[in-house]
């Protein structure tokens, strides 16, 4: 099997992986790191000349590559969507617990008499 063929499998491995919705993240994201890392040594022994089946390939890999991108930037945004939405409760949890623990000094003033 050439590297081109290698790589082209290790990518609709990986965008079947990314699409699957049925995955933990958890165990998503280790799938898709060692498919990630399976990827760059098959995408580190490509080399030309290249035979016309490994050109096919390789324009069919743009495609590939291109929904590849999306689909992990897609994960990536719901993993920071996931992040603010935690921040939050966390925030109004602590509002909860101590109410006066933020409260503002704007409006006081001190009163001098002489």
């Amino acid at each position: 099997m050439s590297s081109v063929q290698g790589f082209y499998e290790a990518t609709l491995e990986l965008i079947s992986t990314l699409e699957d919705t049925k995955l933990d993240r958890d165990t998503k994201i280790s799938k898709v790191e060692t498919q990630l890392e399976q990827r760059q040594q098959a995408m580190a022994g490509m080399a030309p000349p290249y035979s016309e089946a490994e050109m096919e390939l390789g324009a069919k890999l743009i495609k590939f590559n291109e929904k590849a991108t999306q689909l992990m930037q897609r994960e990536k945004l719901f993993i920071q969507k996931d992040i603010k939405d935690l921040s939050i409760k966390k925030e109004s949890s602590n509002k909860y617990i101590n109410p006066y623990q933020s409260m503002a000094t704007d409006g006081m003033f001190y009163d001098k008499r002489n």
